[in-house]
């Protein structure tokens, strides 16, 4: 697989809400990532921001982790493969280690900001 073969509208991400009462938990994709490096960067941030919403002040790694499986949101990217980051390999070391603030600001990597009006 290669950035230089995007699927047609760009890479997705999979946003999956880890409470929701719903079969496959999707809460939507977000599409047109224009390469896999920029889809993989999104995921890792929006997962990174997730974690640190379930940290609890003085909470230990593994009641992050657990706060995480029950209240917060995973993110995937789709048809990417091995080539595709996943939450799992690195998860732990989130919850072992709060988030400096730009690991955590996935809106910058966001393609729908390019259709606000406001975007420079």
């Amino acid at each position: 697989m290669s950035d230089l073969f995007a699927p047609a509208g760009g890479w997705r991400v999979r946003i999956r809400d880890l409470s929701a009462a719903t079969e496959d938990n999707v809460v939507e994709e977000i599409a047109g990532f224009a390469t896999l490096m920029q889809a993989n960067a999104f995921a890792r941030r929006y997962v990174r921001d997730s974690v640190e919403r379930c940290r609890a002040v003085g909470g230990t790694s593994r009641e992050v982790v657990e706060a995480w499986f029950a209240w917060g949101e995973d993110a995937e990217v789709v048809d990417a493969g091995e080539q595709g980051w996943r939450s799992s390999t690195e998860l732990h070391d989130f919850a072992a280690r709060p988030a400096a603030i730009e690991e955590r600001d996935w809106r910058a990597l966001d393609p729908r900001r390019h259709d606000e009006p406001d975007f420079q």
